[in-house]
């Protein structure tokens, strides 16, 4: 499951540079131009490090980097690049919710070591996959609809997060029976799997044709992307 690293800044030659890196080093990256945009990819796709440029148009990074903290999104580092050098402004960015900062112009492969060391600390807490607006956060259990929580019962997370595991994987009732109660003696009924699978549909508002959570005629249900699963 690889890391989603939102790449935020005005200059398309420095963002191209840092994603072509970063893929290299294998990350998930998706940017954006401005501090709007930003918000946008970042409620989309809930990424588990921001790379954020202070000087952005409509947004500025400061502004966005407070935003970010504002949507106790804790688990969620930033790593700041300012040409700002003096002591103070570094004090600054890390009292606004920067958990590292790098001074342009600088080293790529520097920028990728400073990433790593970020996520060694923070990594562990940004277990998620996320797909166009939905996003299952595995270690705490959420799941987030474009930035909003859902509210999952037991067995209908664990039916999603083994969907959105395995995309395009179909799956009997009878997996998915074993799946949700290994252990259970008594007598599950296959229709119970279809009232799971209509209360999940529901709650993730899973009615646009083709649902994404679709079921396959004498055979079970199957999680269909549309875009990369992150």
């Amino acid at each position: 499951m690889k890391q989603t690293i939102l790449v935020v800044d005005d200059d398309q030659m420095i963002r191209q540079l840092i994603h072509t890196y970063l893929e290299k080093a294998g990350y998930d990256v998706v940017e954006a131009a401005d501090g709007i945009e930003a918000q946008t990819m970042f409620t989309t796709h809930q990424p588990c490090l921001v790379i954020l440029d202070l000087m952005l148009p409509k947004l500025s990074g400061e502004a966005f980097c407070e935003w970010v903290r504002e949507q106790e999104q804790e688990e969620i580092s930033i790593i700041a690049l300012s040409a700002k050098i003096q002591v103070q402004d570094k004090i600054n960015l890390l009292r606004m919710g920067a958990d590292d900062y790098i001074t342009k112009p600088f080293n790529p492969d520097e920028l990728i070591a400073h990433v790593e060391a970020v996520l060694r600390r923070t990594g562990r807490f940004c277990q998620k996959i996320a797909y166009d607006g939905l996003t299952i956060k595995v270690r705490k259990r959420e799941v987030l609809q474009n930035g909003n929580p859902i509210s999952l019962t037991k067995h209908e997370f664990n039916l999603l997060y083994l969907f959105m595991q395995n995309p395009n994987t179909v799956f009997s009732r009878e997996e998915l029976l074993g799946h949700l109660y290994p252990n259970d003696e008594t007598v599950v009924f296959d229709r119970t799997i279809d009232a799971h699978i209509k209360k999940l549909r529901e709650k993730i508002n899973d009615h646009a044709h083709p649902q994404h959570i679709q079921t396959v005629r004498g055979m079970g249900y199957k999680f269909v992307p549309q875009q990369p699963v992150y």
